[in-house]
């Protein structure tokens, strides 16, 4: 299927690997003009080696001047703006309430949260330029159902469906639409990496904990990568004109965390 999206020119944060490598992929498949970033260098060198026609470069979005100074830049290489992809966020601890050092709270929340707000405000002017504009906010299952011992990740993921659906109100009337994906158990080795601590703080096994995670879920399987990259393609395309001010769950109709 056509998704029409040819020389659409987007930004993806945080593309240099995993779920923002396949997002950058299959935008890159559609004929799309892309710019990314990561903390990464080496992810993002493999990436400028693998699709050169990529503007990539290095940014921690959390960082209010370093994620403007990104989005100027992309937007002048790229020669405007249609879609934005807030990828960029990280776990967070895995612990108790009473034992998350305050300043691993506010990394999470500064990552996962107001680094969409940073990198947003950065590229609404140039996103009013175009006439197939959209934001796509990378939340979490987490952020509709809690998670516990992941406090500071389910509070920033809540946040960022909040601040999802106000952007949708706000920016409606000016043509830029807005949603939020929620993705379940995501392969890969962040989520991996997401158990094996889980499973420490527990006291369990990996495998113990993967089969507490998917005794909680009615498709008991891995979401993939590509799944959650084709949805974003389908609201960055003229298709998803009207999808606006949604939190789409894509997970396997998982009904808990923790």
């Amino acid at each position: 299927m056509d998704m029409q999206l040819k020389d659409a020119r987007v930004i993806v944060t945080a593309g240099a690997s995993g779920i923002g490598r396949e997002i950058v992929q299959a935008f890159h498949d559609e004929g799309a003009r892309i710019a990314t970033c990561d903390i990464d260098e080496a992810a993002l060198e493999a990436l400028r080696d693998d699709l050169p026609g990529v503007h990539a470069t290095i940014c921690d979005v959390s960082d209010p001047a370093a994620a403007a100074v990104f989005v100027a830049d992309a937007i002048a290489h790229l020669g405007g703006l249609d879609t934005l992809v807030n990828n960029a966020g990280i776990a967070g601890p895995t612990a108790a309430v009473e034992d998350i050092d305050p300043h691993d709270w506010a990394r999470t929340l500064n990552v996962c949260l107001t680094g969409q707000f940073n990198c947003t405000r950065a590229a609404i002017t140039a996103l009013r330029n175009s006439d197939n504009a959209s934001i796509t906010n990378m939340s979490s299952a987490a952020g509709r159902l809690g998670f516990a011992r992941r406090t500071p990740y389910a509070a920033a993921k809540w946040g960022v469906v909040g601040f999802t659906k106000s952007l949708a109100l706000e920016l409606g009337p000016v043509g830029i639409r807005a949603n939020a994906i929620l993705p379940g158990l995501v392969a890969g080795d962040r989520q991996r990496r997401v158990m094996e601590a889980r499973a420490q703080s527990r006291g369990k096994t990996i495998p113990e904990i993967e089969a507490e995670a998917f005794d909680r879920v009615s498709i008991r399987e891995f979401v993939t990568a590509r799944q959650l990259a084709d949805q974003i393609l389908l609201l960055a395309s003229p298709r998803g004109r009207t999808i606006s001010g949604q939190a789409i769950a894509i997970d396997g109709d998982l009904g808990m965390l923790g």
